[in-house]
């Protein structure tokens, strides 16, 4: 489980460091070196009042949905919505019970399953949305999912729903936790990513709106991203990240250096490498100052007994 714990850890790890330095274009940040959970002196925070150690609705939303995979043996988007209502109001899997961060587009769609939408419309509300909201916290499908590679993709598309139901959104859920099953199975990043794309044509060959889709995003190209909150730029930048860099530390500090969306582009990215890495390739400083290790340890031990039983 060294791979599976190093994803959900490397998952929120990613998100905490990113946390200080969010919305800041990529000149405005410390050299890279110094991108740390506390910033050098005289850089201003994004948000003053908060920890460090600290995830934000990224990993919050993470939490939740893997929670919701372990309480229903399966993706049920009605109690996986309503665990993120309770994030929403209640500070539900935050360390503190503050809410601090939450996209525009997650924010009306959470209040509209408030109203009674149900989860499959309420993503649709803004029919053109293509942040990277549902992204950021679909890892731990492939880390729960015990299904085919075809089950894991449609299931990837619905998880999206509740937010972010564009197609465009659906896929990058998608190629993002199948590259992350075949991390899990021990390939090295070029050879999954590979094997991911030549998987997705074929999920996608009697799918042709979604195969469309995924073909405009160039996939057989090198990935250049900018860190920003558009889903496709932020998956590519990490896949541009984890196809030039060899270690935990420099994947995520690679990833913050971006600029932008620091947060969720170093969580999208933390995630993989903690699988690629492994949880020991993580620095013990960054493991020492995160919040909240105790409810995610036992929430590990929970997906480690359910794996040896599914």
């Amino acid at each position: 489980m060294n791979r599976y714990a190093g994803g959900l850890w490397g998952l929120l790890i990613g998100d905490a460091l990113g946390v200080p330095y969010e919305f800041n274009p990529p000149d405005n940040l410390p050299p890279m070196e110094q991108l740390e959970m506390t910033p050098p002196h005289g850089f201003r925070k994004t948000y003053s009042g908060v920890p460090e150690g600290t995830w934000s609705d990224d990993g919050a939303q993470a939490l939740c949905l893997l929670e919701s995979l372990l309480d229903c043996d399966q993706l049920e988007l009605n109690d996986f919505s309503k665990k993120m209502v309770l994030w929403f109001t209640q500070g539900l899997w935050t360390p503190d019970g503050v809410v601090f961060d939450i996209g525009i587009q997650t924010q009306s769609a959470l209040r509209a399953i408030q109203r009674g939408v149900p989860p499959e419309e309420s993503g649709n509300l803004n029919p053109n949305g293509k942040g990277n909201g549902s992204l950021m916290r679909t890892l731990p499908l492939a880390l729960w999912h015990p299904g085919s590679d075809r089950d894991l993709v449609l299931d990837a598309h619905r998880q999206s729903l509740p937010t972010h139901g564009h197609p465009c959104n659906q896929i990058c859920c998608a190629w993002y936790c199948l590259t992350a099953r075949r991390l899990l199975e021990g390939e090295p990043f070029s050879t999954a990513y590979r094997h991911t794309v030549d998987g997705i044509r074929s999920i996608y060959h009697d799918m042709p709106v979604y195969l469309t889709i995924f073909e405009s995003f160039e996939p057989d190209e090198p990935m250049q991203g900018t860190g920003t909150g558009y889903v496709i730029d932020c998956l590519k930048s990490a896949f541009m990240v984890l196809g030039r860099t060899s270690n935990y530390e420099t994947a995520v500090r690679q990833a913050i250096a971006l600029g932008n969306d620091t947060d969720t582009t170093a969580c999208v990215t933390g995630g993989l490498a903690g699988i690629l890495y492994g949880l020991e390739n993580i620095p013990p400083r960054w493991m020492d100052a995160m919040r909240g290790k105790d409810s995610i340890n036992n929430l590990l031990k929970r997906l480690t007994r359910w794996r040896s039983t599914n």
